[in-house]
């Protein structure tokens, strides 16, 4: 259930109405809207309304959440979450570009990429220190030594890194380096995992999952936020389908939806969905036209030698241009091409 506060109300008023509610088995979740504060009770088996609550000072009214994710939905915040971290700026308007290499792979890789992107317009630099990979004998990453290349990366660019973390033990060493800790598709019902990047107190990019419905998706995304996580962007990257001349299949009706449905960003990546660099643009202008609050994107400076994905990344050059397009279509649309500071809105 949710409690609406009145906006003026003191803090007494609110430790008041926690305290009767944890007394009743819930765990408290404070969310302040611009319209209104709300306290998200969660947690409760007999999910009953506490006797006085509703007549308690400071308390507007107590409403049913009836959605099975609570804190992930609109009923408990009307307005878009914004997440910020380094440059990135995604929600409420505000569309990010997030680019880079599948995989670290060398710093000579990792800084012509990385100069690349920003050049391009992308505020994030995304590239894998940790690789899970479907084959044991594929590239898995350079680790540790990936991750130190990283934070050399942000020094020279500025740039936000967005890596991924693939097991609970890993996520504070990947967290000091990470500005967005990523989780992957095969790791989107990793609970554990959930749980751990759920104690952090920075941003988690959560990619939907090869097989997973939008309510599956969003129900993961409750996982990090019960834990006292609100700083989650949601990742469309395409299902598992009967297809065959692409990776996957981008579901983009599950963009629009996963808007309608929750206040959290949604980033698209249609690198991973498709397969084929040259699928990347159209459905990249797709996704800034059904709702999407950023990109990610894969981008290499010679796709042939890659040593994960090449053939679904992005030259330097075809980024550039996927950009300008970008930055034509984003205002039709009412929105603003982050670039990292108020004066390099579009």
């Amino acid at each position: 259930m949710i409690v609406v506060m009145d906006l003026k109300v003191g803090s007494e008023e609110i430790k008041a109405v926690e305290s009767l509610l944890m007394e009743h088995g819930y765990q408290c979740h404070a969310i302040h809207g611009k319209e209104r504060l709300v306290l998200g009770a969660v947690g409760s088996k007999k999910g009953d309304i506490p006797p006085g609550l509703e007549t308690m000072p400071g308390v507007v009214k107590v409403v049913r959440v009836m959605q099975p994710f609570k804190l992930v939905s609109r009923e408990v915040k009307v307005e878009d979450t914004i997440v910020t971290a380094g440059k990135i700026k995604l929600g409420g308007g505000y569309f990010s570009v997030i680019a880079g290499p599948c995989a670290v792979e060398s710093m000579e890789q990792l800084s012509v990429s990385a100069r690349a992107v920003r050049d391009g317009g992308a505020v994030g630099l995304r590239g894998g220190a940790f690789k899970p990979r479907t084959s044991p004998y594929d590239f898995q990453g350079l680790e540790d030594v990936g991750l130190q290349y990283l934070t050399q990366a942000r020094k020279e660019t500025g740039l936000a890194i967005v890596t991924e973390v693939v097991n609970p033990s890993d996520v504070g060493r990947v967290a000091d380096t990470a500005d967005v800790v990523q989780i992957g598709a095969r790791n989107m019902q990793n609970f554990p995992l959930l749980r751990e990047v759920g104690q952090l107190r920075k941003p988690v990019l959560l990619k939907r999952g090869l097989s997973a419905t939008v309510e599956e998706w969003l129900m993961a995304a409750e996982y990090i936020l019960s834990e006292g996580n609100y700083q989650v962007i949601l990742c469309e990257r395409g299902i598992r389908t009967f297809e065959t001349y692409t990776r996957n299949t981008l579901d983009l009706s599950a963009v629009a939806l996963a808007k309608r449905l929750s206040h959290l960003p949604v980033v698209v990546d249609p690198s991973h969905a498709t397969g084929h660099w040259h699928l990347v643009k159209p459905l990249a202008l797709a996704a800034i036209a059904v709702g999407a609050d950023g990109l990610l994107i894969e981008v290499h400076p010679e796709p042939a030698r890659a040593l994960c994905d090449g053939p679904q990344s992005l030259t330097p050059q075809h980024f550039t241009e996927l950009m300008t397009d970008l930055d034509m279509l984003a205002p039709v649309l009412g929105k603003k091409i982050w670039r990292g500071d108020e004066g390099s809105d579009n």
